[in-house]
C-alpha cells in the first residue's frame, strides 16, 4: 500500500492533471452525460465487472452522479445517460462477459434507476466502449449528435466508469468531433475527478491468473484523467450551482 502510495505521488508530479472547481450558471446551457453508471460496473457481486467488495471510489462516484442527476432534473436540463448493454453472442474482447441487455448488470444502479421516468433524460444502451460511437443509428444518424444540437448545449459535463476506458474514449470521440465541427454548439467537454471511478485489479492479484491484467484503481483512474486532458477537456475536482444565475438557466 505504502508502495502505491508513493507511486502514485510521482506519477501526479510529473503527470499533473490541473483541477479547479466547475460553476455552472445560466449563463451557459451545460448538458449531464452519465456514462455506464449501472449494476455491473458498480454494484458489489453483480457481475463479472463488478466489484466483488465495497469500493470507496465507486461509491462516491454514484454518490455524486446522483447528486447532479437530481440537480439536473430539478432544473429540467438535459441528461444523457450510457448503459453498457451487450449481445450473449458477441464478445467483447479482452473483457470477459458482462452486462447482457435486458440483465439486472445492464440496467441503471438503485440510486439512479429513477431516471427512468424523466422527460428530460435521454438514455442509450450501448454495444461498445465508446459511447459516441455506440449512439450510431443504422441510417448514420448519431443520438447524442442530435441531443446536443437538439438542446443547443455549450458544454457538457461528464461522470460515470470506467474513467480510463469507456469515458475516456466516450471524451477523447467527443473531442475530435467538436474540432471537426461536427457537434455545433458545443465547447467544452468537463470531467468531474470525483464524478467518475475505474475498477481494481491489484498486481498481486493479477499474478494469480493467466487471464487476468493488473489495473491499479487510483494509477488508472490518475492516467484516464491525465489522457483526457491531454486530449483537451477540462478536469475538475468539485461541481458547484451558481444559485444566483440558475434560475435563468433555459
Amino acid at each position: 500500500m505504502e508502495m502505491a502510495s508513493k507511486t502514485i505521488d510521482l506519477l501526479q508530479d510529473e503527470l499533473p492533471v490541473k483541477q479547479e472547481p466547475f460553476i455552472i450558471s445560466g449563463d451557459v446551457k451545460t448538458g449531464l452525460v452519465l456514462v455506464d453508471i449501472v449494476n455491473g460496473f458498480c454494484t458489489v457481486g453483480a457481475g463479472n465487472m463488478a466489484p466483488r467488495f465495497p469500493d470507496k471510489q465507486i461509491s462516491e462516484m454514484v454518490d455524486e452522479s446522483a447528486r447532479l442527476a437530481r440537480a439536473f432534473c430539478e432544473r429540467k436540463w438535459p441528461v444523457y445517460g450510457f448503459l453498457d448493454s451487450h449481445d450473449p453472442n458477441v464478445p467483447e474482447h479482452p473483457y470477459p462477459p458482462h452486462c447482457f441487455a435486458g440483465t439486472h448488470e445492464s440496467k441503471l444502479v438503485p440510486a439512479l434507476q429513477w431516471l427512468e421516468n424523466e422527460s428530460n433524460v435521454t438514455l442509450r444502451c450501448k454495444d461498445c466502449i465508446d459511447g459516441f460511437l455506440g449512439s450510431i443509428e443504422k441510417d448514420g444518424s448519431n443520438v447524442f449528435v442530435d441531443w446536443v444540437k437538439n438542446n443547443q448545449i455549450k458544454t457538457i459535463l461528464v461522470v460515470g466508469i470506467c474513467t480510463d476506458i469507456c469515458v475516456l474514449d466516450f471524451v477523447c470521440s467527443t473531442l475530435s468531433a467538436r474540432n471537426r465541427r461536427h457537434l455545433p454548439p458545443l465547447e467544452d467537454v468537463i470531467v468531474y475527478s470525483r464524478g467518475c471511478a475505474t475498477y481494481d485489479i491489484p498486481v498481486h492479484v493479477a499474478r494469480t491468473s493467466k487471464d487476468l491484467i493488473s489495473h491499479p484503481q487510483n494509477l488508472m483512474h490518475h492516467i484516464g484523467l491525465y489522457m483526457a486532458q491531454g486530449r483537451g477537456a477540462k478536469v475538475v475536482s468539485e461541481v458547484l450551482f451558481d444559485q444566483d444565475k440558475q434560475k435563468n438557466h433555459y
